[in-house]
């Protein structure tokens, strides 16, 4: 999601090196003022006076090669008399050929689900790439200046630091505070079956959980005479599918970015904690025990997603179990359990429904008022609500939605059985969005999942949550950002290999201090300085 794959917003840089930024920027700029070979056909157009614009864009390999073949954008091109050229590519490859396509010097007019993470889009702006578009918003996209007006504070989170706003953002709100969908990420699902076949409770403590497992592989709960159960399985890589969650359970947890505050405000760094170091020697204590799937350390998405439909999981981890193993009663989450100490902490995901660089406009644009009016469309209230799940009305295919005309309100409509986040693939187009919780029983009803992760949520996870604070969506200075981006390529790919390697040989103890000046030596207390200055004027 953003529902169901939220997980992918706030929670990856997407940022590539800075040495590539800095070249693929500089041939940017030469291109810009050049006027590139993109530009010419803004202007261009169609003999029915449509105006015609040059997009790149990415998708799902689900959808559509052209999304001018998805119904949401043949609406829009009627609505908005524009018609979109679109270059298309998949996720899994769009980032190296976006880059490539508008460093080719056929600058397109647009970016469109750009996944440009805040350094490039500072580095492309202060290199003449791509324009500022607060005057645009000001003056043609009534839509957007509506939605910063009703909710202020996104209109400073998309403002950098310098006071342009370079990018359209995805903003989807549900629920706030604790409360909030984004609250935990990669949730722990365990076979409850296996657990009433076997006999066994629910664990509630670190050491209930270990003997659980054990129970998983040693006595077949699967009743095939084979020993092929996997007790536990992870994706060994920051996001929903790691197997982090159950780090709280030994202090203060783990994060995606390794950042999590206090409650008197100080930012501290997750791998570097002591609650950390006794939670991989718990994971370890599983390793040893022949508990983990071996293939976790490097298995994708796909071969994740096989295991699971196959039911061999006793336990894994991600944001929804209808994605994994269907919306059905096999697996349930298991609630956080009490480490040595008896303490029970969930620790709260950073990050909210919010993307700042889900499009951009470059400077080849030759049209930026019929290209400000199309992206305004994208914030009408029930545009943005189809932009984010799907549509309605399309007689080829399942529907997310049914049109309410009297009450001029989308209902979700039954999943039917269907993994949501495959019809939204499908169907929707992902890109700049505005979704606010005054919009719940106005425009739209809630997604039948997103609404019962956010009850479970509430019911399991949210009394646990000792943190008050979470760290904010800052936006930092070109300089800042190159600082952290330096620091954290080499940083956190150590942090992940000596976990990687800890997890399988169980040496932390040994190594710990050691590691710990290594981090030192990578520029850890720079990057927390940094972080705490970010937070400390996020929160002025």
């Amino acid at each position: 999601m953003e529902v169901i794959i939220m997980k992918k917003v706030n929670k990856s840089r997407k940022a590539v090196t800075t040495a590539s930024i800095s070249m693929l920027s500089a041939m940017l700029f030469l291109t810009a003022c050049g006027g590139g070979g993109g530009g010419a056909a803004s202007e261009a157009q169609s003999p029915d006076g449509k105006v015609t614009l040059n997009f790149i864009t990415q998708s799902s390999p689900l959808a559509p090669a052209d999304p001018n073949d998805k119904l949401i954008n043949k609406r829009l091109e009627e609505k908005t008399n524009v018609h979109i050229n679109w270059k298309n590519y998949t996720s899994d490859v769009f980032a190296e050929k976006r880059n490539l396509a508008v460093a080719s010097g056929d600058l397109p007019d647009a970016i469109f689900d750009a996944g440009y993470g805040d350094y490039d889009l500072l580095k492309l702006a202060k290199d003449g790439a791509i324009i500022p578009l607060e005057d645009m918003i000001e003056q043609h996209m009534p839509n957007l200046k509506k939605v910063l007006e009703e909710a202020p504070e996104y209109k400073s989170m998309i403002t950098a630091p310098d006071g342009h706003i370079y990018s359209f953002p995805w903003i989807e709100e549900l629920g706030s505070g604790k409360q909030r969908i984004q609250a935990v990420d990669n949730l722990p699902w365990i076979n409850v079956e296996w657990l009433n076949k076997l006999g066994l409770k629910m664990p509630t403590t670190t050491e209930e959980l270990k003997e659980v497992l054990i129970a998983f592989k040693t006595q077949d709960p699967n009743g095939n005479g084979k020993a092929d159960e996997i007790p536990l399985s992870f994706i060994n890589k920051p996001g929903g599918e790691d197997l982090t969650f159950l780090f709280a359970a030994f202090g203060l947890g783990e994060n995606w970015d390794h950042t999590v505050v206090t409650n008197d405000g100080k930012v501290v760094f997750t791998a570097a904690d002591e609650g950390y170091k006794e939670a991989v020697k718990y994971i370890h204590e599983l390793v040893k025990e022949g508990l983990i799937d071996v293939e976790s350390y490097q298995q994708d998405w796909n071969t994740y997603l096989a295991k699971g439909k196959d039911n061999k999981y006793g336990m894994y981890f991600t944001w929804d179990k209808a994605n994994i193993t269907g919306m059905n009663d096999t697996y349930d989450v298991l609630p956080p359990v009490a480490g040595p100490n008896g303490e029970v902490n969930v620790t709260r995901t950073n990050g909210i429904g919010l993307d700042r660089g889900r499009m951009v406009i470059t400077s080849s644009n030759k049209n930026l008022e019929s290209t400000a009016k199309w992206v305004d469309q994208l914030y009408d209230p029930l545009q943005s609500v189809q932009n984010n799940w799907g549509t309605y009305g399309d007689e080829s295919q399942q529907n997310i939605f049914e049109f309410d005309e009297a009450k001029g309100m989308l209902k979700h409509l039954p999943l039917e059985g269907s993994a949501p986040v495959e019809l939204r693939q499908k169907t929707s187009i992902a890109g700049p969005l505005a979704i606010l919780d005054s919009y719940y029983d106005k425009y739209t009803t809630k997604p039948e999942d997103a609404a019962w992760r956010m009850e479970l949520l509430d019911k399991v996870m949210v009394p646990h949550m000792k943190a008050e604070n979470v760290y904010p969506s800052v936006f930092f200075s070109i300089d800042e950002l190159d600082r952290l981006s330096t620091i954290e390529t080499d940083l956190f790919a150590y942090v992940l290999r000596l976990r990687t390697e800890w997890y399988q040989n169980g040496k932390i103890d040994q190594e710990w201090d050691a590691y710990l000046k290594e981090l030192d030596r990578l520029g850890l207390q720079e990057w927390l300085q940094i972080k705490q200055a970010g937070y400390d004027r996020n929160n002025k």
